[in-house]
């Protein structure tokens, strides 16, 4: 764990090495995935199998594909407390993606141009939902309910599924969801299975979902064949604290996204070096707590930082900088900081919102940027399964008043063709 204190002098170059940090794999994994992309996109169907067979140890017969009434039985059996819970985090998340649709537009302005723009949801989306150190059915609800808000028509899941066994709540999560298909292919190889489709599997226009470095590359180098919410890596945490909080809370925090793989990362800001003191001592006694110890305690160890400023004040620029997936303002007063957060995948505001509480049902996609992707990248929305083709309307008035300047445009570039396209409208 590291530890830096703004007022120190080596401060500034610390810090631009934790901005630095580069927490993706380091492994040369692009030619791996290139050869797997060609080889499904040869071979296809016969490929998938021999890649789920090595790597998921499971054999495909005439079980490529999940029942939908092994999906709906999944989520009847469901204990009802957890069929409640995952209902009541479906109608959230359904009902904030909502006031994401956009509308179409559709003007004529004062030379008698009609022109605006019409919103479609894609054909077909693919949804790649992992099964390997941990299945998500939040993870499901959250990719899968914007593209059904979006109105896409047919909704596809991917998700390997070790030693042929699938996760139950991943079902579950499925039927309550509405997907069309589950298929039981995971890894690169799934990606471009969904990218350029195969004799079973339909291509696909859109993939989204999270998963390994080999996922995550595949969906890079696919990019353009269809299109991709994002490039994710590690989880990332950055919580801005004061010395009123509980640091049994914060540490608590701190180790939520911890526990997600040994290369997230959980920072600390806070005013008070002493606060810093007791969350430094207290995350060994909570990490005692934690089924998933093992992985948080890496995570910390690498990753986990504190930083003590000499005011919150400082906290905001700091913050900006390093464009975190996740920022907790756990202080009493929180607005005037968040005014000045401008990169940040998302913000929880104030001592008693969690960052947890998001991942699984406050509304806002958890789907989120990574890697200070924040910067220029939104979380998942339902404008990700969405396009926007543009319109022109031209009457005869429009086009002389126009018509000449655009000539001379097209003639200042040296396109006589477009020129003439008009001219001859014109008469000229």
């Amino acid at each position: 764990m590291r530890r830096l204190d703004s007022r120190d002098p080596g401060f500034a170059a610390a810090f631009d090495r934790l901005v630095r940090d580069r927490r993706e794999s380091d492994g040369d994994i692009a030619r791996d995935v290139a050869d797997i992309i060609h080889d499904v996109r040869i071979r296809g169907d016969a490929a998938l199998a021999e890649y789920t067979e090595r790597f998921d140890r499971h054999r495909l017969g005439d079980d490529w594909r999940v029942a939908p009434e092994a999906c709906r039985e999944a989520f009847e059996a469901l204990e009802p407390k957890l069929r409640a819970a995952l209902e009541l985090a479906a109608t959230r998340i359904r009902a904030f993606h909502r006031g994401q649709l956009p509308a179409d537009r559709d003007e004529t302005d004062e030379a008698g141009v009609r022109m605006g723009a019409r919103w479609r949801a894609v054909d077909c989306a693919g949804l790649y939902v992992p099964g390997g150190r941990a299945a998500y059915p939040s993870s499901l609800l959250m990719n899968a309910i914007p593209a059904k808000v979006a109105g896409v028509e047919r909704l596809v899941v991917a998700t390997p599924t070790p030693n042929g066994e699938a996760s139950p709540l991943v079902l579950a999560a499925a039927h309550l969801a509405g997907v069309d298909e589950v298929w039981r292919i995971g890894g690169a190889q799934a990606i471009a299975a969904l990218a350029h489709g195969t004799a079973r599997i339909a291509a696909v226009d859109v993939i989204t979902g999270p998963g390994n470095a080999w996922v995550a590359e595949a969906k890079r180098q696919l990019y353009g064949v269809v299109g991709i919410d994002m490039v994710a890596g590690p989880s990332e945490i950055l919580v801005i604290a004061d010395a009123a909080n509980d640091p049994e809370w914060i540490v608590a925090d701190l180790l939520s996204q911890a526990e997600h793989d040994p290369a997230a990362q959980s920072i600390l800001i806070t005013d008070d070096a002493g606060f810093a003191d007791r969350i430094a001592d207290l995350v060994g006694v909570e990490l005692a707590l934690l089924p998933t110890a093992r992985v948080a305690k890496a995570s910390w160890e690498e990753h986990g930082t504190i930083i003590v400023v000499a005011s919150l004040d400082e906290a905001p620029a700091l913050a900006n900088r390093l464009a975190a997936e996740h920022v907790e303002l756990a202080v009493a007063e929180p607005e005037p900081l968040f005014a000045q957060i401008r990169h940040a995948g998302s913000v929880f505001l104030g001592r008693n919102c969690p960052e947890a509480i998001g991942d699984y049902l406050a509304g806002p996609n958890h789907v989120l940027p990574t890697g200070r992707r924040a910067r220029f990248a939104s979380a998942l929305s339902v404008l990700d399964f969405m396009k926007r083709t543009s319109f022109i309307e031209m009457g005869e008035g429009a086009l002389e008043a126009l018509g000449p300047a655009a000539i001379a445009l097209a003639e200042a570039e040296g396109l006589g063709a477009h020129a003439r396209s008009i001219e001859v409208r014109l008469g000229i």
